[in-house]
């Protein structure tokens, strides 16, 4: 498995998160506040801002949970304010760990998160520690299972990707996250459909760890997405074979 991806598996993940549908909502709806305080409310301009309702919409979050967190983006409700802020450590066997956090409080927040790193045989680092580990990239992924391979590397290079990744069940399109929106209209246009899109952090290299010590890193995963404030998680393990 070529690190950690929250696509890798897809099925399995999608029903855990329709079991706790409205832990999904809430930590969406912290992303469109937030988005639409930097960017605005107006979804055809503010790029970050339609991705957070598109993924609203995937998921059936109601519009009514939707305009709501518009409306706090915009000052029109309650007056909490969420900071985004990018925690970093290490997990067991020397995982680099990176997570995306919008906290109402750091400090509380570097606690849970601190707490959960050690219970599972990690650390939460200084800012930077990992950082650097990691690529900003736009991610379109779609499903293997029924795709034409060939055909949709093809697609993406042409549309402007840099590069395409098989992983698992999945492949993963990489864009510059300035090309992130050309690139997936073109797609879409070309009737690709996605599993997910987002602009993500991509590992430069791996670290490769047995399969007990992938199964600890995956519950410290588990547990850290448990928290509302944690939005994803990003890590950089291979589990040798």
């Amino acid at each position: 498995m070529a690190g950690h991806s929250k696509w890798a598996n897809i099925k399995h993940k999608k029903s855990k998160e329709d079991a706790k549908r409205g832990q999904m909502f809430t930590k969406i709806g912290r992303k469109i506040t937030v988005a639409v305080k930097e960017g605005g409310s107006d979804p055809e301009a503010n790029v970050r801002l339609r991705l957070a309702i598109d993924e609203a919409r995937s998921i059936n979050m109601p519009n009514d949970n939707i305009d709501r967190a518009i409306q706090r983006g915009v000052g029109g409700l309650d007056g909490t304010s969420f900071s985004e802020v990018f925690y970093e450590g290490y997990g067991p066997g020397g995982v680099a760990v990176m997570l995306h956090t919008l906290t109402d409080n750091r400090n509380r927040t570097a606690g849970e998160l601190r707490h959960r790193f050690s219970k599972y045989g990690g650390n939460l680092g200084e800012s930077g520690c990992v950082a650097w580990m990691f690529e900003r990239r736009g991610l379109l992924v779609v499903e293997r299972e029924g795709a034409d391979e060939d055909e949709v590397m093809l697609s993406a290079l042409e549309a402007g990707a840099v590069d395409v990744v098989i992983d698992g069940d999945v492949i993963e399109i990489h864009t510059d996250p300035s090309d992130f929106m050309t690139v997936k209209g073109d797609l879409e246009a070309e009737g690709l459909e996605f599993l997910g899109a987002e602009i993500s952090f991509i590992p430069q290299n791996s670290v490769a760890i047995t399969a007990s010590a992938g199964e600890t890193v995956e519950k410290l995963i588990e547990v850290l997405e448990e928290l509302d404030e944690v939005q994803e998680v990003y890590t950089n393990y291979e589990i040798q074979n």
